[in-house]
C-alpha cells in the first residue's frame, strides 16, 4: 500500500540521519573522556581504541532507542508541518492507522535493542573489567609513563618515573612526593616496582634517600636506604571471578534469587521494553500545528525520553534495595507508559476527527 510504504520510506531516512548524528556526537564525548583516563593512568594508552569500542558497543542500545524515538517525533511531526496529515486525515486515514507501519518499520531496530542489550552489554562489561583488572593488577611500573608526574587515587602522593628499564619489571630513577598532614617529604630512588600483597599495592624502592620536612617546626631529616617500601594505592582491582551483575550473562541473571541480579536483569528488560513503548509514544508526541515555526514536539518527546529512562533507573535501584519486586516494576512502569502512549494516540485522533467535521451554522 502506498500509505504503508511511504511512512516507512520516511521513517528509514530520519532513522539513518538521527542515528549517525548521535553516535557521532555519543562516540566524541566518550573518546574524549577515554583518553583522559588514560592521561590519568587509569587504562592503558595501548587499550583506549579497544576499551572506545567495548564501551560504544554498550551504550548502543540506548542509542539505538534515542535514535528511533526521535526520528518517528521529528518524521511525523513534518508530515504536520508540510499539511501531509491533514490529507491523509481527510483521506480517512486516523492516527491510529500511523500505528502498523511505525511498528513495522521499527522491529528491526528494536531486535537489534533487545540483542544487544542481553547478550552485548554484558559482553561489553565483562571485557571492559577484565581490561581495567589486568591494567591495575599488574606488577612493575610499566603503566606509568615515563617522564610524567602522576598522583595517587587521593592526591596524596606523586609519582615521577624518568625511564623503565632495559629488563624486569624494574623503573629507573623513581621519585615521590607525599605530604601527610605538616610533614612534606621527597624520596628518591635508582630503582623501583610495584608489588601487590592483598588489598594493598606498595612501591618497593632501592638504592635511595628520603629527605623530610616538618613544616610546623622546620626541622628537617634526612634517610638514605637500599630497600624501602611505601603504599601506592590501597584499592585493587576485584578479580574477575567476583563479577559484577552487569557484566554477567543475561541467562545467568534470570536463574539467580539475588536484588541486585533482579535489579540489573529488569534493568535490561527495561530498555527493550521502554523502546518499544517510545516508538508508540512518538506517535503521540509528533503532533504539530502547521502554521507554527517552533519545534516544541521534539523537546518535550527529549524530555520524556529523559524522565522515562530515569525511571528505569530508579526502578532498578529500588529492586535492589528489596523495596519491589522485578515483575511488579516491570508491570507498573512499562504499563503505565504503554496505556499513556496509547491514551495520547487515541487522543489525538479523537481531537482530529472533530476538527475536521464539518461545524453547524448558527441559526
Amino acid at each position: 500500500m502506498v500509505f504503508d510504504s511511504t511512512v516507512r520510506r520516511e521513517l528509514a531516512r530520519g532513522f539513518a540521519a538521527t542515528l549517525v548524528v548521535i553516535l557521532t556526537i555519543v562516540i566524541t564525548m566518550l573518546l574524549i573522556r577515554t583518553v583522559g583516563q588514560a592521561a590519568k593512568g587509569q587504562i592503558a594508552p595501548q587499550d583506549v581504541v579497544l576499551l572506545l569500542g567495548y564501551v560504544t558497543l554498550g551504550y548502543l542500545p540506548l542509542m539505538l532507542a534515542l535514535s528511533l524515538f526521535v526520528a518517528i517525533v521529528v518524521t511525523l511531526g513534518r508530515m504536520y508541518r508540510d499539511s501531509e496529515m491533514v490529507i491523509w486525515f481527510a483521506s480517512g486515514v486516523p492516527l491510529t492507522r500511523f500505528v502498523r507501519p511505525v511498528l513495522r518499520a521499527s522491529w528491526p531496530p528494536l531486535l537489534v535493542v533487545v540483542g544487544l542489550v542481553l547478550v552485548a552489554w554484558p559482553w561489553s562489561n565483562r571485557h571492559i573489567a577484565e581490561l581495567r583488572e589486568r591494567y591495575a593488577q599488574r606488577s612493575d611500573l610499566s603503566r606509568v609513563t615515563p617522564g610524567v608526574f602522576q598522583s595517587s587515587s587521593d592526591g596524596s602522593r606523586v609519582f615521577f618515573v624518568e625511564r623503565h628499564g632495559d629488563a624486569g619489571g624494574d623503573a629507573r630513577n623513581v621519585f615521590v612526593l607525599a605530604r601527610e598532614g605538616d610533614v612534606e617529604s621527597v624520596t628518591s630512588a635508582r630503582q623501583g616496582r610495584l608489588e601487590t600483597a592483598g588489598d594493598t599495592r606498595w612501591l618497593v624502592l632501592a638504592s635511595g634517600q628520603r629527605n623530610d620536612v616538618d613544616a610546623a617546626s622546620g626541622e628537617r631529616t634526612l634517610a638514605r636506604f637500599e630497600d624501602y617500601r611505601l603504599v601506592a594505592d590501597e584499592r585493587v582491582a576485584a578479580r574477575a571471578g567476583a563479577q559484577a551483575p552487569r557484566a554477567r550473562p543475561s541467562a545467568e541473571l534470570l536463574g539467580s534469587a539475588g536484588a541486585p541480579e533482579r535489579a540489573e536483569l529488569a534493568w535490561r528488560l527495561g530498555l527493550a521494553l521502554g523502546a518499544t513503548n517510545l516508538a508508540l509514544l512518538g506517535i503521540g508526541l509528533s503532533a504539530a500545528h502547521p502554521r507554527r515555526a517552533t519545534n516544541w514536539n521534539l523537546l518535550f518527546a527529549l524530555l520524556s525520553f529523559i524522565v522515562y529512562y530515569n525511571l528505569i533507573n530508579v526502578s532498578q535501584a529500588w529492586i535492589a534495595g528489596g523495596r519491589v519486586g522485578m515483575g511488579a516494576s516491570l508491570l507498573a512502569l512499562h504499563g503505565t507508559a504503554l496505556a499513556l502512549a496509547l491514551a495520547l494516540i487515541a487522543w489525538r485522533d479523537h481531537a482530529t476527527v472533530w476538527r475536521l467535521l464539518p461545524r453547524r451554522r448558527a441559526g
